[in-house]
């Protein structure tokens, strides 16, 4: 928005309906956004208390006019010290509160930030030492996933976050954590008992075991595979059964590695199987699989934004998925999941970092405003935010390239669970 859209008006002429400009720097001021339109009188209250002689206002994003100007203004409008003004000691106050509570979840986010890490290095060592010490790898792999579910099944909330700190960067990135997490949550969503989610913990952790069998160069091309390439790539799944067998896991186990790419329509692979008769276990895992392949494919140039893959997934391929845990999974991660790039309906863009899985509609959005360091970012909490309303997501490739680097530094798309209530300290495991 240009300042040739917008008209100074003083302080007398503010009304419920007009659309805002704060020339103030953010702290200076106690509300979210430094432009908004104004929702009731105790906002004109306070921006009359913040030491400005004029207001910038747009007409065409206002709703009514300003009130006409009152004839002893330059009277009304004297300077005064903005240590003067009685309202200012609240004013500052609300923002001192909102400031400590984003640090709070910046804190949290750190804290999160480092589980992922800790658990994606887990993960690599179970990957490398799979075959050369079995019974220790299968033995760590049962205690990282014990150790996730006993965090995430009894927790009152379950909050999903995107990782986008650079610390690890790409080479912590693991699809099997995603599909582990995602599979989790769908889980404890549905009551799913405790040693059934635990043996679809490790069926989810394993699903891919078969890849150790199939050619980096298959694995890794970007281009669409031959017929030949891709009927070797589907024999991963047994391939997946055998090196299951060789590490004594147990049989359901067994049945989700096998059952992984099989669609509900009877499309998948590689028995074709259809509707109920494939397990409840692997329809689960179908699905946090063929999301995360679409946000991060082997060709990053295909990826799907988190928003476009859930959209494809219910809108496009919606019979290729046991539609009421489809739904589940939508409703855990809302219309805007942790990843997706949004604008709100005041022009702000920023990206969505946190889904309360109860409370999907509300999620936390981590703002871009170019005043502001990265590491400072202002993060908007939409459950405590009634004016913050987000009007679309949209794709990385239409934003700026200094917008999308300030937001979201990770290429790949990484989720991890914060399952501590609000102000409780979790420890990493």
């Amino acid at each position: 928005m240009s300042t040739q859209d917008n008209f100074n008006i003083t302080l007398d002429q503010l009304r419920i309906g007009l659309y805002i400009h704060l020339d103030l720097k953010w702290f200076d001021h106690p509300f979210s956004f430094s432009h908004f339109k104004i929702k009731n009188e105790a906002q004109i209250k306070t921006i009359r208390s913040l030491g400005l002689k004029s207001i910038r206002y747009d007409p065409a994003l206002s709703d009514f006019n300003p009130l006409p100007q009152k004839i002893q203004q330059t009277e009304l409008t004297e300077p005064t010290p903005v240590t003067a003004t009685p309202d200012i000691v609240p004013v500052l106050s609300a923002k001192l509160a909102l400031v400590e509570r984003i640090q709070l979840q910046r804190q949290a986010a750190a804290r999160i930030e480092n589980a992922f890490v800790n658990t994606a290095k887990t993960i690599h060592g179970i990957e490398k030492d799979l075959f050369t010490k079995p019974a220790e790898t299968v033995r760590i792999a049962t205690q990282l996933v014990d150790q996730i579910i006993d965090s995430i099944l009894p927790a009152p909330e379950l909050a999903i976050h995107v990782m986008v700190g650079k610390a690890g960067a790409e080479e912590l990135y693991f699809h099997a954590l995603n599909v582990t997490m995602l599979s989790l949550m769908m889980a404890r969503d549905i009551k799913l008992p405790q040693e059934v989610v635990s043996t679809l913990g490790m069926g989810a952790l394993f699903h891919d075991i078969g890849h150790k069998e199939i050619p980096a160069k298959i694995l890794m091309k970007k281009e669409p595979l031959n017929q030949a390439e891709r009927h070797l790539f589907e024999m991963h799944c047994q391939y997946g059964v055998g090196n299951g067998q060789r590490l004594k896991l147990a049989p359901a186990v067994l049945a989700i590695i096998h059952e992984h790419h099989e669609l509900f329509d009877g499309t998948g692979y590689p028995n074709k199987l259809k509707g109920e008769s494939i397990g409840l276990l692997s329809r689960i895992v179908v699905i946090a699989n063929h999301y995360d392949e679409l946000c991060n494919p082997v060709n990053i140039n295909d990826a799907l934004t988190p928003h476009e893959a859930l959209s494809t997934m219910f809108a496009k391929l919606r019979n290729k998925f046991d539609q009421k845990l489809l739904q589940v999974f939508i409703r855990c991660l809302g219309v805007y999941p942790p990843g997706t790039i949004v604008q709100f309906s005041n022009g702000v863009i920023g990206m969505v970092v946190t889904v309360n899985t109860a409370k999907p509609m509300k999620p936390l959005v981590l703002i871009y405003d170019a005043d502001i360091p990265r590491d400072e970012a202002i993060l908007v909490d939409m459950e405590s935010e009634a004016d913050a309303n987000i009007a679309k997501a949209i794709r990385p490739a239409q934003v700026p390239r200094e917008i999308y680097n300030y937001l979201s530094p990770r290429k790949q798309v990484s989720y991890y669970f914060d399952p501590s209530k609000p102000g409780q300290e979790q420890t990493a495991k």
